[in-house]
């Protein structure tokens, strides 16, 4: 009877075995405490460098609402391609994504509360001390969006065009307006 061999750990390069070290437990394949420690220091690092601050407001509201304009976003530009004929025109789909997005149109204005001037909001100040220009640039957005919604149910790509861009002129006053470059 042949002596047992330690188990080993063998890799294989170009149709030969080479056999590395021996296994054992806690040995050279299983990391060290230090080792840990110090990744676990780099993954903290990395994390704290990001220089956006977060919502720490127990409401979220700035979280909430740009939640609802990335959703905006997503929801728009599809129709803007097609509007511009980067993207081929379906009716159907336009008119969908115009319905969702006139939904979402009601969405974010409640979530500007008087105490959610915080960072990480882009939101000027102007919003909260000019409340006037502000339900008046709510309501020229919402207008443009339900102009929009009106003009999908037809084929002419002039009027949708047209449309798409009174949409993007009222984002762009109001962003101009009210919204702090990054």
């Amino acid at each position: 009877m042949t002596p047992a061999m330690p188990q080993t750990a063998a890799t294989r390069t170009n149709g030969h075995t080479r056999t590395n070290h021996p296994i054992q437990p806690g040995g050279p394949n299983r990391p060290t405490r230090a080792a840990l420690l110090a990744l676990g220091l780099c993954v903290a690092l990395v994390g704290g460098c990001s220089d956006k601050p977060k919502d720490t407001h127990p409401q979220q509201w700035v979280t909430k609402r740009q939640a609802v304009f990335k959703e905006m976003t997503k929801t728009f530009e599809p129709m803007g391609l097609m509007a511009r004929e980067r993207k081929p025109f379906e009716k159907g789909e336009f008119l969908t994504l115009a319905l969702a997005l006139q939904e979402l149109a009601a969405k974010p204005w409640p979530l500007f509360p008087a105490d959610s001037n915080y960072p990480p909001t882009r939101a000027k100040p102007a919003l909260w001390l000019q409340p006037q220009a502000w339900e008046k640039a709510v309501d020229d957005y919402r207008g443009k969006v339900t102009q929009l919604v009106s003009v999908s149910n037809g084929a002419d790509m002039a009027a949708l065009k047209d449309a798409v861009n009174a949409v993007e002129k009222s984002c762009k006053s109001c962003h101009d307006e009210f919204r702090n470059e990054r």
